[in-house]
């Protein structure tokens, strides 16, 4: 019986003792501590606005005109064949084509100025005009024309500025 009770008093002892460590109590890795022996935090939880910001050192790229074509986005690709199209232009409007199917819409303020400043973002001058996974197949391509530059992916390579301009210049392209 005693065996039994002091088997019951480990348990209850490791659960306790469990529950009293998480990865908030832990103390901080030392500058000696090799990445594989850091804790680790969970990721953050999604923001709720619509797309990550730009770097902060980006300032929205200068506007000229209403007729200005700020950024042009087209994909294509994928098991559907698929071919949209989606323009920015200096007034605010947003263009799109999918196949054909023409539409005009416009940004709000706030929007505009998102757009402008992932444009402007820095980081961008540092994207490879081509990435591309030549293994992969019925990938989607992404070519996008900006500030003079053609740049062509498969989002196969990870580029934070480049993926927050696709995915807000995505989210304007017609559902299907």
């Amino acid at each position: 019986m005693f065996g039994g009770r002091a088997a019951v008093v480990l348990v209850v002892a490791g659960v306790l003792g469990l529950v009293g460590c998480d990865a908030s109590s832990a103390p901080p890795p030392s500058a000696s501590t090799s990445p594989s022996q850091a804790q680790t935090s969970p990721p953050p939880s999604p923001s709720v606005s619509r797309s990550p910001s730009a770097s902060t050192s980006a300032a929205p790229v200068p506007v000229t005109g209403p007729d200005q074509v700020l950024v042009t986005m087209v994909v294509t690709g994928g098991y559907a064949g698929v071919h949209k199209e989606v323009t920015l232009r200096g007034d605010g409007t947003v263009h799109t084509d999918d196949k054909g199917e023409r539409a005009v819409r416009r940004t709000g303020a706030a929007e505009f100025t998102e757009l402008r400043t992932l444009l402007g973002d820095p980081a961008l001058d540092e994207v490879s005009d081509f990435t591309r996974d030549m293994e992969g197949a019925d990938m989607f391509q992404y070519t996008l024309r900006f500030d003079g530059r053609t740049v062509m992916t498969d989002r196969s390579v990870d580029e934070p500025a480049l993926d927050r301009l696709v995915d807000a210049l995505s989210e304007w392209l017609p559902e299907r």
